[in-house]
């Protein structure tokens, strides 16, 4: 299976891919005029406003659920292997997928928002599959993307999140993976089958907590070692474009490494971003695309940046030629040759125990189990949405009820199957999910821009007028943004009423 899917995964992640995210996000940020860098006042001012409904979530527990989906293994081990394999250089290419990401995030989940519709529940549900089919007008499009989505979402992405779970407790504390995987899955039953309102409160809760104790703490180990930190600066720098001579020869795989898990862990251009902005209840589509925006900077530039500042400061780390794990050990952090091991939650954890001796595994465990629980959380609601989208036309609601439950079913065998896989298998078929995704999402979304761009235009107007800006897709030339046009109607209809 490793080798399978090793093969299909150099096929997906081609350099043209890599190179496809950059192109686009960088597109994206002249077409927006650098609405990464202008909205970010208003991203911070929209994240705390708006309320939850009976249909919806509120702006901050939409962000909490996108979080959940961002912030999760490649927080710690994603870093760790884009450093083992890519270089000190590759957090300088994850940075820029995150600034230029920001705004192919903001394009993705304001479509997910103007394209949203509510399912037999009275739930929001929105998602590149349903902006592909109202906008772009190819149900076969959207129904392979939803396809995609809920065998990357249901099966392949699940096990990554689940073996660094077993395998930062195993390290920590020398627990098997089979009592991680059941206690995992039995948690895990408790909170999918309660719905996205379950979820939503539950991300809200728990993500805020999570992150900042992470950062904070890893903080904490970056000030101790802070004589280092302008070394470390230089190094990335130098080496994200081969100028550091131990470094000049993977130069390429600086790049390839950082994009890729850039994307793996700010999911920007992915598609997953969409299903929580389409969930919360707002009055105008760009405001929850600039709060997701903002969740790709909390994700890369604050969570990940803490981990390769923690892992490059103090050493904890070693870097192979050739992106491959059995390759010539080039250069550890500590500027010796040293034996290979294993890319993963084990870098941070020495780099804690470097202050902590011994509590590093422990805390690293736990955070971990956090990150990554979450994740499987989001991962969940997003395949169930693509099912509800591929079965919202039965005629019968017990059918997609059926196909929950399998997708329930299988989901967490998944999720169980990865916690006791080894981490190279879990890496390779998360990364065919995410690639999968990010080539049909990507595609999707620069040739239907046009409404997410009217979106921001429009939004930009009406706060200049100094108006709480409330969205009408109709004067704008949107067609097919039907939950946005009845609740025009209900809107006039009352006014009428009133008046």
């Amino acid at each position: 299976m490793t080798d399978i899917a090793s093969t299909i995964s150099s096929w997906v992640w081609s350099p043209v891919l890599v190179y496809l995210c950059l192109g686009a996000g960088l597109y994206f940020t002249i077409r927006t005029k650098l609405v990464q860098v202008r909205g970010v006042p208003e991203m911070v001012r929209q994240m705390f406003r708006g309320q939850s409904s009976e249909s919806g979530v509120s702006s901050f527990q939409a962000l909490a659920m996108s979080l959940a989906g961002r912030v999760g293994t490649g927080n710690i081990a994603g870093v760790a292997t884009a450093i083992a394999f890519g270089g000190p250089g590759a957090v300088f290419w994850m940075w820029i997928s995150a600034f230029l990401g920001a705004s192919t995030s903001f394009i993705e989940c304001t479509l997910g928002q103007i394209y949203k519709e509510k399912d037999d529940n009275g739930e929001y549900r929105g998602g590149p599959a349903y902006y592909i089919e109202k906008c772009m007008r190819q149900k076969w499009y959207a129904a392979i993307f939803a396809a995609v989505t809920v065998l990357a979402t249901g099966f392949l992405m699940p096990g990554i999140q689940a073996n660094g779970i077993s395998s930062s407790m195993s390290n920590a504390w020398g627990i098997s993976s089979w009592p991680v995987a059941v206690g995992v899955v039995i948690a895990l039953s408790f909170i999918v089958v309660g719905g996205v309102k379950r979820i939503g409160t539950f991300a809200g809760l728990v993500v805020p907590f999570m992150a900042v104790a992470y950062i904070l703490v890893a903080l904490v180990v970056v000030v101790v070692n802070v004589e280092a930190v302008p070394e470390v600066i230089r190094l990335v720098l130098s080496s994200a474009f081969g100028m550091e001579a131990g470094f000049g020869a993977i130069a390429g795989l600086a790049v390839e490494w950082g994009i890729k898990r850039g994307i793996y862990s700010n999911e920007a251009g992915q598609g997953t971003g969409p299903h929580a902005a389409a969930a919360a209840e707002v009055s105008h589509p760009a405001k929850q695309g600039l709060v997701q925006a903002f969740s790709v900077y909390i994700d890369t530039l604050f969570v990940c940046s803490a981990t390769a500042f923690l892992i490059l400061s103090t050493g904890s780390y070693t870097v192979w030629s050739g992106g491959d794990a059995s390759g010539r050990v080039l250069y550890d952090g500590l500027g010796q040759e040293s034996n290979p091991v294993e890319a993963g939650p084990g870098y941070a954890q020495n780099a804690f125990d470097t202050v902590w001796s011994g509590a590093g595994a422990t805390f690293i465990a736990i955070s971990l189990a956090f990150f990554a629980f979450t994740t499987i959380v989001a991962y969940y609601y997003m395949a169930e949405t693509n099912i509800t989208y591929l079965f919202r036309s039965a005629r019968r609601p017990a059918v997609t009820r059926y196909a929950i439950r399998v997708l329930q079913l299988v989901f967490l065998v998944a999720t169980a199957y990865g916690a006791v896989a080894t981490a190279e298998t879990a890496w390779m078929l998360g990364d065919i999910g995410v690639g999968l995704m990010a080539w049909l999402n990507l595609i999707a979304i620069l040739i239907i821009q046009r409404p997410a761009l009217q979106a921001l235009w429009d939004f930009d107007r009406q706060r200049r007028a100094g108006l709480d800006p409330v969205f009408d897709p109709t004067p704008l030339g949107i067609k097919h943004a039907t939950f946005w046009e009845d609740r025009v109607r209900r809107r006039e209809s009352a006014g009428a009423s009133g008046s």
